[in-house]
């Protein structure tokens, strides 16, 4: 059974992914677009990895927020 923390993060950072998906599939911006359903998808792969989670979904986020162009 994941934990509270758990939960929280996955449905943090797959809201996240969802507006990135959205907002590089409106602006044709392809990596936003793979980064958002990375986002969203890769908490069902980290197991119930609490510090895993969210050391990978800061990274999507690093990555979303660096190659924004």
């Amino acid at each position: 059974m994941p934990t509270p923390a758990y939960l929280a993060g996955a449905i943090l950072f797959g809201i996240i992914g969802f507006a990135a998906y959205r907002y590089g599939k409106k602006t044709e911006r392809s990596k936003a677009k793979w980064t958002g359903i990375a986002l969203m998808f890769y908490p069902y792969l980290t197991g119930s990895d609490t510090r895993l989670l969210y050391a990978v979904g800061a990274a999507l986020c690093a990555v979303l927020y660096f190659y924004r162009d």
